[in-house]
């Protein structure tokens, strides 16, 4: 294990990568799962290691922390032992007002015994010196921050984080930048980084690109976070479409346009990471199937509907393969695509991060891609009372049609495969609502009940 840069005395005398465990352990064990961005919610943490420690600056460690959950067999496979996370842990004697929602807890004994510890990226000190390691490169133990050739990132920029719930934590730099923190660490370049890169060298004005980023050697590379730029005036087309639906206004004009942007960045992606040629829909269809049986294990509500899901996924298997497997965002909904003027701007291509780096990063049918944005115009639409059936099929339609104008190929003219990409987003969503937000559960429930009748 990597050692501690240099730890203050009062701190980490003598200290290893594991000898802050003895302060922090308890701590973080509470802590932990308690955070939006814990994987692990379902499981119980039956052990908490520490791969990695490293003094970014004076009362500021950074740690790479292995929660081990207790196996929990399911059809489909059984879940990860356990999940990597990325902390930013601040220890002062005393946490001032504005850092008491941050704080974590005090250490009773070890190295930092009577330390106050709190999450440092509510502390705008922190925040302000980790920009600084980004605007100059070089390394700080296993850390490694980088900065695009030929740029010079401008100092004094004021940091704000951001609360929006999410899987990563992400810190506004003077509206000009804004850094993504990735939470669960998995080993290799991610894709938030791969993309945007690629998609920049491509000329895709469509992607903001990297400036700036940091990855770790130990225990294994990583990427731990990416520097963009930020769009101040731009607003994401999910509060687009709730304020269009509140005023009870047509979105179609604005879903059309987002389609063929959609298939700008598509014909980008398809350039930057040549196609993996034909699609094999009999090996996605069993992907697909354990994916449900996996998730009916967990929601018994969704077991009446498996048959009929399971024949979207049967018909996937003989049908027209569609376009050729590709890279592809991985997660698109209304959430990840921002609107400033006229243009939209596709943003997070991190991909689910519950599923594996090696997969996010794989080839796939640009119809799941179709099929997440699909699915978020009916969310959006389930939050209006009444219900606006209609305004999401004439969204849905339109987004289709733009598409198509630019993509040279309709989704709509491929219905099993986009009905069973569909279906897989659908359960999906299912599993995420009863695990995170179970309110929100009868929304991904209703298409369920609609995609398992076929032709839905």
């Amino acid at each position: 294990m990597p050692k501690t840069i240099t730890l203050r005395p009062r701190i980490a005398a003598g200290s290893g990568a594991d000898r802050p465990l003895a302060s922090l352990g308890g701590l973080l064990r509470e802590w932990l799962p308690e955070q939006r961005w814990f994987a692990g919610k379902d499981r119980p943490v039956t052990d908490l290691s520490v791969l990695s420690v490293t003094e970014l600056f004076p009362g500021c460690l950074h740690l790479l922390v292995h929660a081990s959950h207790a196996p929990v067999p399911a059809p489909g496979g059984t879940p990860p032992p356990g999940d990597c996370y990325q902390l930013l842990l601040g220890m002062r004697q005393h946490v001032t007002p504005r850092l008491e929602r941050a704080f974590i807890g005090r250490a009773g004994e070890g190295p930092l015994a009577g330390l106050a510890v709190y999450d440092a990226l509510h502390d705008p000190r922190s925040a302000h010196l980790l920009l600084e390691r980004l605007r100059h490169p070089g390394s700080a133990g296993p850390l490694c921050f980088e900065t695009a050739p030929a740029l010079e990132l401008p100092g004094g920029l004021p940091p704000r984080l951001l609360d929006a719930e999410q899987s990563n934590s992400s810190i506004v730099y003077g509206d000009a930048y804004i850094l993504k923190l990735f939470r669960r660490i998995q080993p290799g370049v991610n894709p938030d980084l791969e993309v945007p890169g690629a998609l920049a060298a491509q000329g895709c004005a469509r992607v903001p690109a990297p400036v700036a980023w940091f990855s770790t050697t130990a225990p294994r590379p990583a990427t731990l976070g990416v520097l963009q730029p930020f769009l101040p005036d731009a607003t994401d087309g999910w509060t687009l479409a709730l304020r269009a639906l509140a005023a009870d206004d047509d979105f179609t004009a604005e879903a059309r346009e987002l389609g063929g942007a959609m298939a700008e960045v598509h014909l980008a992606l398809a350039e930057a990471f040549p196609p993996a040629g034909p699609g094999e829909n009999g090996r996605t269809a069993e992907a697909m199937c354990a994916r449900l049986d996996a998730a009916a294990h967990a929601v018994p509500g969704l077991r009446p509907y498996v048959p009929g899901l399971r024949a979207a996924f049967g018909a996937l298997a003989t049908c027209d393969t569609g376009p050729p497997a590709q890279r592809i965002h991985g997660d698109l909904h209304l959430g990840q695509v921002l609107r400033a003027g006229r243009d939209w701007f596709v943003i997070d291509f991190e991909g689910e991060p519950s599923r594996p780096l090696a997969e996010r990063r794989a080839a796939q049918s640009p119809v799941r891609d179709v099929a997440g944005m699909l699915r978020s115009f009916d969310y959006a639409a389930r939050q209006r009372r009444p219900w606006r059936p209609e305004w999401a099929r004439r969204c849905r339609e339109a987004f289709c049609a733009g598409y198509a104008a630019r993509a040279g190929w309709d989704p709509r003219k491929k219905h099993a495969l986009l009905r069973a990409h569909e279906t897989d987003r659908a359960v999906y969503e299912v599993l995420y609502e009863a695990r995170h937000r179970p309110d929100w559960l009868p929304v991904p429930m209703a298409a369920i009940k609609r995609l398992a009748v076929w032709g839905g």
